[in-house]
Parts: structure tokens; sequence; C-alpha cells
């Protein structure tokens, strides 16, 4: 039937479908095994103008029945939602019986809302709405076709001991990447560094111009690690001076002291990496009483500014404890950050992602990630496709 529903949509998708949609559409499918590899290349090949490109992939897929029919509508309501509502590709509830008044149901929740395996884009209607009600309480971002934003993403999988290998962490660092390139962000990427060179990639990130003209960036470490640091590959347990990155050094390279030019604008750090030994199921808090230092003093004429500021960190368990990794998915915090961004990027900012994140890991007594260094100021929306 969905092919029937797709060939009912097929003039207005072909005069519609944008040429962003079509692109992402073929990877879609041919991630699916809808396309091989030599149909997705004839659409972008053989075909000059988007009309063109619309035309011959929605014959396509159509021509392959039902199934496959049914996936790229999938993708469709994914990727534009607003294309998936204009074709009329929801299903169609059956009409009541005239002498039964059908009960309204509510509408889906967020938390009931089904994850997504693949990104789903904000509308220019969400964002322009979120702007002109809350222009004062969100960070502002850039448009896209100015922008240049970069992430880092460092992945620590083959130790010097070998008994140290972290397998499945190639899964997690694809899966990451991933996620960040569709946010629109390039990724500078290192895999296996000791504790210096992560020191030395991490203050070189922070050195790079393209900051200028961004509007936020990502830092992604995995390794494994101990409470305030993250293990290096040479890393040995008893030696007088073990190999380890100090968590700290991040904020001290990305703050306003040092990094001007990410000035007023969002740090985003997850770090998957133990922080101990001990099991989870404990929940430990490592809140501490805030003080005012500055409190009797009188404001002068120099302006000062926040060292630390606009940063946000998630870490994937408390203080103390050990993070899980799957040898074939992953680890769960990377998994359950990558289901939580698709399915709800589109319209949530960061931090109630990250409550979000926190919340799949109830039913998981052994780990609980845990939001650190928390000085955003505002909300901060990644409106994702736009």
């Amino acid at each position: 039937m969905a092919d029937k529903v797709l060939n009912k949509a097929r003039t207005l998708f072909i005069d519609s479908v944008s040429k962003q949609v079509i692109n992402q559409l073929l990877d879609d499918l041919f991630e699916e095994k809808v396309l091989n590899e030599e149909e997705k290349d004839s659409v972008k090949e053989e075909k000059n103008t988007r009309a063109e490109q619309a035309r011959y992939l929605i014959d396509m897929v159509r021509k392959k029945g039902s199934t496959a029919s049914q996936k790229m509508i999938d993708h469709i309501k994914n990727r534009d939602p607003g294309l998936y509502e204009k074709l009329g590709l929801a299903p169609k509830d059956p009409a009541p019986t005239p002498s039964l008044p059908q009960p309204l149901s509510p509408p889906l929740s967020q938390e009931e809302r089904p994850l997504s395996r693949v990104l789903i884009h904000s509308t220019a209607d969400f964002k322009a709405n979120k702007i002109r009600r809350k222009s004062r309480e969100i960070y502002q971002t850039m448009e896209k076709s100015g922008r240049m934003r970069l992430a880092l993403l460092i992945n620590n999988v083959e130790f010097d001991d070998i008994k140290m290998r972290r397998t499945g962490a190639e899964k997690d660092e694809e899966n990451i990447e991933k996620l960040l390139k569709d946010l629109g962000y390039d990724v500078v990427k290192h895999k296996n560094l000791s504790g210096l060179e992560i020191d030395q990639a991490v203050k070189a990130f922070s050195e790079r111009k393209e900051h200028l003209s961004s509007d936020s960036v990502f830092v992604v470490l995995m390794s494994h690690g101990e409470l305030g640091g993250i293990l290096g590959v040479h890393y040995k347990e008893g030696e007088p001076s073990p190999d380890v990155f100090p968590i700290n050094n991040i904020f001290t390279h990305l703050n306003t002291e040092n990094c001007k030019a990410l000035m007023n604008k969002p740090k985003v750090i997850l770090i998957q990496a133990c922080r101990g030994g001990k099991d989870g199921s404990v929940w430990v808090s490592d809140a501490v009483p805030a003080t005012d230092p500055d409190r009797g003093l009188e404001s002068d004429s120099i302006k000062r500014e926040h060292k630390e500021k606009d940063f946000i960190s998630l870490l994937s368990c408390t203080p103390d404890t050990v993070s899980y990794r799957h040898k074939e998915t992953g680890s769960f915090f990377i998994q359950r950050i990558i289901e939580t961004f698709n399915t709800y990027a589109c319209e949530d900012h960061v931090e109630e992602l990250f409550r979000k994140v926190m919340s799949r890991f109830g039913d998981f007594p052994r780990q609980m990630p845990s939001k650190d260094r928390v000085t955003l100021t505002k909300e901060f929306y990644l409106f994702p496709g736009l």
C-alpha cells in the first residue's frame, strides 16, 4: 500500500522536495539497503536538475514495492516533517461510526515519541517562533551559509597494556562523528593519544581561527578514566607519574582568557570515561556549596568578563563510579546520546537533552551520567538542519 501512497504524492514531491533532502534520502535509503551504490550514484551523477533527481528517486523506490516505499516515507518524515505533512503521507485513520462518537486521544508526549535512528530536523517556523518569543533567553546561532562550526573528537582505543583495549569504542566514534556532522560541525579527530598529546590537541583546537566564524563548539573525549582525569594510552597503574590528562585543562584551554574567539558562545563537553572503580548503584553527588567571593565589592569603569562561562559538560557517570560499554554496540552513554539528540534536538535545548539522556538511565542503577560545571546563561538550541 505504501507504494500507492508514494505514487499519489509523486507530483507534489517532485515539485517541493529540496536538493538537500534528496541527498539525505539517498544516504538513508543506501544505509537501509533499499538502494545499492550504483542506484544512489545514478541519481546524483546522471540527473542534472533537482526535479529530475526527485522524479528518478521516487519512481525507483516506488517500483521496489511497499516495504521500500514505506522506508522512504519514514525517512521523509524524519528529514523534513513539513514536507511529510504537505505530501499527505501520514496514515489516514478510518472514519468513526456516526452513531458512536469517538473520544479524543491526547497527542503523544515527547517522552512517548519513538526514538529516531536519524537526526530529525527543526522546521524554519519553529526556529523563527523560538527566536521571536525568547530572543534574549537563547544563544543566537549563525546562519548556516556563513558559519564554520568545529568539534573535537578524541577516542582512545588501543593502550600499551593490551588488557585495557576499549573493544566497541570504534562504534562510539563512528556514531558520535556522524551525529556531530549531521548537526553541522566539522570534526577534528584524534585517536590513541597520551595524556600530554590530549592536552596539546585540546590547546591546538582552542587556537583554531575558525571559532571566530562559529556560534558554538563540541568537545568529545572517550577513554578510560579516573576521578578528574582521562587516561592516556601509556597509562600504567602504580607509576609515580601516570599518563593522565586533567579534565580541568579542557575548561582552562577554552575559557575566556585563553580562547577569546569562543567568548559568550556555548561550549558543550561530552566525556565517556570511568571516574573510579565503584559500582554506581549508590548515587554520588559532586555538588559543592556556592560562594560569592565578590560580595561587597563595588563595580568600576573597567569591564570584566567571566573567566569561565557558557560551558556545559555531561560525564558518563557520577564520581568514583564506572561506565559500561558493550563490546559490539559501544557504550551505553554514547548510544543514549545519539538516540536522544536524533529524536529531540529538533525542539529541545541542550540542557534539556542532557536531562533526557540522564532519565534514560533510570532503569540501569549501576550508572548515572552527571552534568558538571554548567555555566550556560541561556538556552542553547542546535536547530538541526538550519
